[in-house]
């Protein structure tokens, strides 16, 4: 199969390329750079120019493929709503170019407030919620009944040692403000999966493609905020801190808006389904096993 993939040289899509390439697929992956081009090549794959703002060329790379997965986003968080206006469209283009084909289109999105406090499952439909407009999920499901074979990955805090998602941003700020911090008790938890593993669920859902179905690329159901600080905490030296939920506003900024959820999740029919088995080390080995003087 030849996969358009974009997002191709990020985190999670850089994984992804050698697992399809790996399995005997071809890869189109989308770079806007000359970096990103020569990472391509050497990997193995094709390159396709463009970016998500290049609607044409998201057309024309889906046009000549077998199908695509989408991991592109631009993490600029200062600018999320627009950033999430310009996902929609990438998506509506590329299911345009996909439609009535039965080639999978396989959309990116979050667990993250999905049903808090409560363990996340596949069959719960994503709630709109307009303090976080990324509807990448919704859109890519609503091409399902234009003829489009859609699939979602709901993805958790996805992590090696050197990123793990939303942590990231935490770690930077404990190494800024010389603590490693958590709200109240620190017993909400984030689920949470080693990337190779994700990268594997998405050659899955790829190639076992369902119209329709919500994959959850989640290989811990919950890690506490808690036992997260005190392991960045020992890695940077710093003191590890309780936060108030007004103080914890004023520490984390932006991210004081997820910092503070139970967001727990089950993959229990992801694997069923998929016959998928995650097997990487977890995020508090993959946190310890950091290198922080060169984070």
């Amino acid at each position: 199969m030849r996969v358009f993939v974009t997002g191709a040289t990020g985190f999670i899509g850089s994984a992804i390329v050698p697992e399809l390439i790996n399995a005997g697929h071809q890869v189109l992956g989308l770079t806007r750079s000359d970096v990103g081009a020569q990472s391509l090549i050497a990997a193995g794959a094709e390159v396709h120019r463009g970016d998500l703002e290049d609607l044409e060329s998201l057309r024309s790379g889906a046009a000549k493929s077998d199908g695509v997965i989408h991991t592109a986003f631009i993490h600029d968080f200062s600018k999320f709503k627009e950033n999430c206006e310009i996902d929609r469209r990438a998506i509506e283009t590329l299911g345009d170019a996909l439609a009535g084909s039965n080639r999978p289109l396989i959309v990116s999105s979050g667990i993250g407030a999905l049903a808090p406090g409560r363990v996340a499952t596949e069959d719960m439909e994503a709630p709109f919620n307009p303090a976080m407009p990324r509807v990448s999920e919704q859109t890519g499901l609503a091409q399902v009944a234009r003829g489009v074979s859609v699939s979602v990955v709901r993805l958790p805090q996805v992590h090696d040692t050197v990123k793990q998602g939303l942590i990231t941003y935490a770690v930077a700020l404990a190494r800024e403000k010389g603590v490693s911090a958590y709200v109240g008790d620190g017993s909400n938890r984030w689920s949470a999966a080693h990337v190779l593993d994700v990268a594997h669920l998405y050659k899955l859902a790829l190639e076992k493609h369902e119209a329709g179905s919500r994959y959850h690329a989640v290989g811990e159901e919950g890690v506490s905020m808690r036992e997260i600080a005190e392991v960045v905490g020992r890695g940077l030296k710093v003191p590890v801190v309780s936060l108030s939920p007004e103080a914890a506003q004023a520490h984390f900024g932006w991210l004081a808006i997820f910092a503070g959820l139970d967001m727990p999740a089950s993959s229990a029919q992801t694997r069923k389904k998929l016959g998928w088995n995650p097997t990487g080390p977890t995020l508090l080995t993959d946190l310890g096993n950091m290198r922080y003087s060169q984070s």
